[in-house]
């Protein structure tokens, strides 16, 4: 009986042979194909950075000569000597990474305990709370009147907190991390109130640790954004300039870059003046790399976040 099983067992084997060689052979051309077209995307996506990257080393000439090129054939340091020919340079870094950090953990913060009360039906006022946040969505007092309120009424032009509280709340990142948190099972929470767990507690120990992912996601988008932010800076600190943020700085360099530079020549003789598009693209990189430096820790805490996610659910 075992002999009768084995042998009709390989006659099936040997039918299917063909289809499973052929399936077999689709699939490989399958993955070719997706490598091919991977690779493109990735191509197209890194060929700006290598283009920038070696733009800012090349000189006025091969920029000139050469709109497109990869390896420069002169490098040349002269953009990256004239961004870093100031020690101010290092001030707005420190500034950046302050206002970065302290910015991404006010809106966390507020972004979490507003979107917590507001996923709670039993909240009194709730629907008159969500239309106001709706209402802010689609209509602001514009420009004049936040700055009027912000540097008149509260006083506080020149300070860090201009550029902190005004956004502290982003209405749609709100919604999003409010219609997560109505996701978690309800018996969690319930199991814990009946523990003697608060609300503060349940946020704390349960909803938290359960919303690692959507944390990191929306404090990537916060720290991104105050980063590259500069406008607010440039209005509310313009009488600070021990303040100012990097990118308001190489906004300032840039527009140094366009001008003879003279101000640069008589802190050094031996200045040289920079190639305009080549100051520009350095400008790009080292606004960018710090920011980028950050990724690969969070992308470690985005999928820590993930499996404590999955465990807990």
């Amino acid at each position: 009986m075992a002999q009768t099983n084995t042998a009709s067992s390989k006659k099936m084997i040997v039918s299917s042979g063909p289809v499973g060689q052929h399936a077999t052979v689709g699939s490989r051309v399958f993955d070719v194909l997706n490598y091919v077209i991977l690779t493109l995307v990735a191509f197209t996506t890194i060929a700006p950075f290598i283009y920038i990257i070696s733009a800012s080393f090349a000189t006025e000439y091969e920029l000139a000569m050469r709109p497109l090129l990869i390896i420069p054939h002169e490098i040349s340091f002269d953009a990256y000597k004239f961004i870093f020919s100031s020690n101010k340079i290092f001030t707005a870094f420190k500034n950046s990474i302050f206002i970065t950090v302290a910015g991404t953990a006010i809106n966390l913060f507020f972004t979490v305990t507003m979107a917590y009360a507001i996923s709670k039906t039993r909240l009194r006022g709730r629907n008159a709370i969500l239309n106001m946040v709706i209402f802010s969505m689609f209509f602001s007092g514009g420009m004049i009147p936040s700055y009027i309120v912000i540097a008149n009424m509260l006083n506080m032009k020149n300070s860090f907190l201009s550029v902190l509280l005004p956004g502290a709340i982003s209405a749609y990142n709100m919604m999003i991390v409010k219609n997560f948190f109505q996701g978690i099972p309800q018996e969690l929470e319930e199991s814990a109130a009946i523990d003697g767990c608060t609300d503060v507690g349940i946020l704390w120990k349960i909803v938290l640790p359960l919303s690692l992912p959507v944390l990191a996601t929306f404090g990537l988008f916060y720290a991104v954004g105050h980063w590259n932010s500069y406008f607010s800076a440039m209005i509310y600190m313009s009488g600070a300039r021990d303040k100012w943020p990097l990118q308001v700085l190489l906004r300032e360099i840039i527009i140094l870059s366009n001008a003879s530079a003279g101000d640069m020549a008589n802190m050094d003789p031996e200045f040289v003046q920079p190639p305009e598009q080549s100051v520009k693209m350095a400008v790009i990189v080292v606004s960018t790399v710090p920011i980028m430096c950050v990724y690969p820790f969070l992308q470690k805490y985005f999928v820590k976040g993930v499996m404590v996610g999955a465990l807990k659910g």
